[in-house]
C-alpha cells in the first residue's frame, strides 16, 4: 500500500509540474500580443488581413476567377442576426458562432463568392468558370492557405466554404480578454 501511495504522490507532482510549465509557457507567449480593454469594438479589417486580401484577389484574377468579398468585420449585432437564422427566424444555418465567438468580430476574417462571367454572384463550389478542369472555389482556397488563412472547407466540424481567417494563433477566448495580434502599421 505504501508503494501505491508513492507511485501516486510522484505521478501526481509530474503532473502538476507539467501543468506549471504549460501555463508559464501560455502566459509567456501571450506577452508578444497586444492588449486592449476587451469591450473595446474592433472598427476594421486587420491591416495584414485587408493586405492578404488584396493579394488573394490579385492571384486568383491571374487565374481568370474573380474574387468577391461578400462580408468582412462583423458587429456584435450582425453576428447574432446571423446566429439566429435557422434558429430563431426562418433560413438556413449559416454560423455555430455567437457574438463575439467568430474572427469576423475581431477583423480577422472574411467570407467569399465568385463573380461568374455573367456577371452574378454565386456561391457554387464546383463552378469552373476557367475551364481548368479545377473548382474555382477550391483554387481560391488554396490560394488563401498559401497567404496564410484558414479555410472554412477545412473545418472538421462545421465546413463553412466561403470562410477564410487569420488566426495569427490566438484562439476566440484570447480575444475575448482582449489579446490582439501585432499591428505592424502601428
Amino acid at each position: 500500500m505504501k508503494g501505491l501511495k508513492h507511485f501516486i504522490l510522484s505521478w501526481a507532482a509530474i503532473i502538476l509540474f507539467i501543468g506549471l510549465l504549460f501555463w508559464f509557457y501560455y502566459q509567456t507567449n501571450l506577452d508578444s500580443y497586444e492588449r486592449v480593454d476587451e469591450n473595446e469594438s474592433v472598427s476594421e479589417l486587420h491591416p495584414a488581413v485587408q493586405e492578404a486580401v488584396g493579394t488573394l484577389i490579385d492571384r486568383a484574377y491571374d487565374k481568370d476567377i474573380e474574387v468577391v468579398i461578400t462580408d468582412g468585420l462583423r458587429t456584435e449585432e450582425e453576428q447574432e442576426a446571423l446566429y439566429a437564422r435557422g434558429r430563431e427566424v426562418e433560413g438556413n444555418i449559416v454560423t455555430h458562432a455567437r457574438s463575439g465567438e467568430s474572427y469576423h468580430n475581431y477583423g480577422l476574417a472574411v467570407d467569399y463568392a465568385i463573380r461568374n462571367h455573367d456577371g452574378e454572384i454565386i456561391w457554387d463550389i464546383h463552378y469552373d468558370g476557367n475551364d481548368n478542369g479545377e473548382a474555382d472555389w477550391f483554387e481560391i482556397a488554396e490560394i488563401a492557405k498559401d497567404l496564410g488563412f484558414e479555410w472554412g472547407g477545412d473545418f472538421s466540424h462545421f465546413k463553412d466554404y466561403p470562410h477564410l481567417q487569420m488566426t495569427f494563433g490566438l484562439s476566440i477566448s484570447e480575444l475575448q480578454q482582449g489579446y490582439r495580434p501585432p499591428n505592424e502599421e502601428e
